[in-house]
């Protein structure tokens, strides 16, 4: 079963046809589990918020109407099993708390030349470091993709979701802020804030093992 032909699939689902649906288990079932993990404790937690998962989904694919994609639907169930999960466990975090820290900078500000300096305020007192001199196996290597990995489970609630979306999902902005209601404002700056503390990080790891 191809998964790129989503009205297939979705029909093919609809007959409780097996094969199309160990098709999306396979293709969804690793990052929906990562997904998940964001909203609940253990990953005993998240293999059981899996499983309801997929038996919403199971219920549910008659009534898809794509207006999103599968995917996008996929995620929307993943999302309100595992906050209804988390608030039983007390551990909240409805998307309303996504909304961003207007006072956190994204950047240390001590990277930044001060107001008074004579001639550049508030440049870069040392510019970001060129990755495109690092040879590309080091930066491709399994060490490397960990470093970043630990560095995005570490991120703020908010911060660790929208990056999970968008840069390991794939999911575009626009469907990003929907899944997790927030506005197109505040996902990029999540976005943008999520990015500079991964990026400092690995900046800190390439620096201390050249």
């Amino acid at each position: 079963m191809l998964l790129t032909d989503e009205t297939s699939l979705v029909a093919a689902l609809r007959a409780r046809d097996e094969a199309a649906f160990v098709a999306l288990v396979d293709a969804y079932g690793p990052s929906l589990r990562r997904f998940i993990m964001s909203f609940v404790r253990t990953p005993a937690t998240a293999d059981d918020v899996l499983q309801d998962t997929w038996i919403a989904v199971l219920r549910g694919i008659d009534r898809f109407e794509g207006r999103s994609s599968l995917k996008t639907w996929l995620y929307r169930i993943a999302a309100n099993t595992a906050k209804t999960r988390a608030v039983r466990e007390g551990r909240t975090l409805p998307f309303s708390s996504l909304a961003t820290d207007e006072a956190e900078p994204s950047v240390d500000p001590a990277r930044f030349l001060g107001a008074d300096h004579p001639r550049w305020p508030g440049h870069w007192a040392a510019e970001p470091a060129d990755w495109a001199e690092q040879p590309e196996a080091r930066l491709l290597s399994a060490e490397t993709r960990r470093v970043i990995e630990d560095a995005i489970a570490t991120l703020p609630d908010s911060q660790r979701l929208v990056i999970t979306l968008r840069d390991l999902e794939g999911f575009p902005s626009e469907e990003v802020a929907e899944l997790l209601d927030l506005s197109e404002g505040n996902q990029r700056v999540l976005l943008h804030r999520g990015r500079s503390r991964v990026r400092a990080t690995l900046e800190s790891y390439l620096a201390g093992s050249s």
